[in-house]
């Protein structure tokens, strides 16, 4: 037996899905993202001593602004009130930076594609600041980690 997509109707079309008798409650993704780069450059990003400037300010500005605009990128993503972005960097080894996106919205559909949107443009714009220093960059393993919903009152 399988099972109807949510997102076609019974003609094939693509739609957006109906979420309105949903309940609404507190819904909370967190994704993360992996930006590679020479031990050196990554220092140098961690140090904020780069040509174009602070990479990691630059970068978490970026994901908490795509996150809150995810529904006009992706396009059939719900606009989403969102009650929480935070977008946190950490050495995971000497040449990743480990990206972690985390999203809150007390709605009737959840968040997962702005947190991965966010760590996405994060680890975007962290190639985009260092692409003129370091020609061997890579991103890797983009991927949710958490998707969690309470009621509203816990």
């Amino acid at each position: 037996m399988s099972e109807r997509l949510t997102h076609i109707d019974e003609e094939g079309h693509a739609v957006m899905v109906d979420v309105s008798s949903k309940p609404i409650v507190r819904r909370r993704a967190v994704a993360e993202s992996f930006f590679h780069a020479a031990e050196s450059t990554l220092n140098r990003i961690m140090a904020g001593d780069l040509p174009k400037g602070e990479a990691l300010a630059v970068a978490r500005l970026a994901g908490i602004q795509v996150a809150k605009r995810v529904d006009a990128i992706i396009p059939l993503c719900h606009t989403l009130p969102l009650d929480h972005v935070e977008v946190i960097f950490e050495r995971a080894a000497p040449e990743a930076i480990r990206i972690e996106a985390s999203t809150v919205v007390t709605a009737r559909t959840g968040v997962e594609m702005e947190a991965l949107t966010a760590v996405s443009i994060a680890a975007l714009t962290l190639w985009d600041m260092t692409k003129a220093i370091d020609k061997d960059l890579s991103i890797s393993g983009t991927r949710l980690i958490l998707k969690e919903k309470t009621s509203p009152d816990s």
